[in-house]
Formats: structure tokens, C-alpha cells, sequence
């Protein structure tokens, strides 16, 4: 399969396939079918290079990206760019984001990944403002979950 458009997309803002992948890993647990972490790794690779070729999961990703770029120039109506700086509890439409496109790869199972991810943010997803550990979390969610699930 031809490298997604969506990698380079997101190579351009600093967010590298290696850096996802992990990320992904570092919560990476044994499983029939995933015995290993290199098997983990092939088999989260290919899920996502399939999911890049659904321009609904690159709109969602590029909404989330989009949204980062403006709550940092304090332009999201009603949240000031101090606040969005400090990624406020009240603010969920970044979940709701991050979810969506979990659910949208992986199903309602993935709900349960992005919460553990979203939870313990390993790698790169420390590093992210609130939209972008969201978007980036449901992208790891969807193909762990479907990893898991057997469904690669």
C-alpha cells in the first residue's frame, strides 16, 4: 500500500507516524494474534495507514489540528488563549473529537482505549495541547482497539 497523503500531512506539524506508534506501544499489552511488540507494530501500522484513507478520519484529524491552531491565537469564541493554555476541564469538545474518530476506526470498544490512553498520555500525547493529545489519542484508540479485536 502507497504511503498515506495524511502521513506527510501530519509530518509537516511536527507529528511523525513513529511518534504515534509509540506512543500506541507504550500501553501495548500481549495478545493472541499480537504476541509481540514488532507483530503490535506492523499490525497498528497498517490499521492506521487504512484509516488515512478515509478522508472522514482526515477531516476529523484535520478539524482537531484546527482547532489547536486557533485556540492558540485565543480566536475559539468564549476561551481566551490563557484558558486554553491550561486545557480547562469545561473544554470537551476535544474529547468529543478524539472520541469520534476512536469510534469511528475502532468502534464502541475504542471508547475504553481512548480512555486508558487519554489517561495515562504516553509519548507524544504529553507533549500535545488539548486538541491535538485528543485527536492523536483516538487515532492510537481506533487501530489498538481494532489491534486487540482481531479486526486489523
Amino acid at each position: 500500500m502507497e504511503k498515506p497523503e495524511m502521513w506527510s500531512w501530519l509530518d509537516a506539524r511536527g507529528v511523525t507516524k513513529e511518534d504515534i506508534l509509540a506512543a500506541a506501544l507504550e500501553l501495548y499489552v500481549p495478545h493472541p494474534g499480537v504476541e509481540t511488540r514488532e507483530k503490535a507494530l506492523e499490525v497498528l501500522s497498517s490499521i492506521l495507514d487504512k484509516a488515512f484513507q478515509d478522508p472522514n478520519v482526515n477531516s476529523l484529524v484535520m478539524a482537531g489540528f484546527l482547532l489547536e491552531e486557533e485556540g492558540k491565537r485565543g480566536s475559539i469564541p468564549g476561551l481566551s488563549r490563557e484558558t486554553f493554555d491550561k486545557d480547562p476541564v469545561f473544554l470537551v469538545a476535544d474529547e468529543v473529537i478524539g472520541m469520534a474518530i476512536a469510534e469511528y476506526i475502532g468502534g464502541t470498544r475504542a471508547r475504553f482505549e481512548y480512555v486508558r490512553y487519554d489517561r495515562k498520555k504516553p509519548g507524544i500525547l504529553g507533549r500535545l495541547g488539548p486538541f491535538l493529545d485528543d485527536t492523536i489519542c483516538g487515532l492510537i484508540a481506533g487501530a489498538t482497539s481494532r489491534m486487540y479485536s482481531g479486526v486489523g
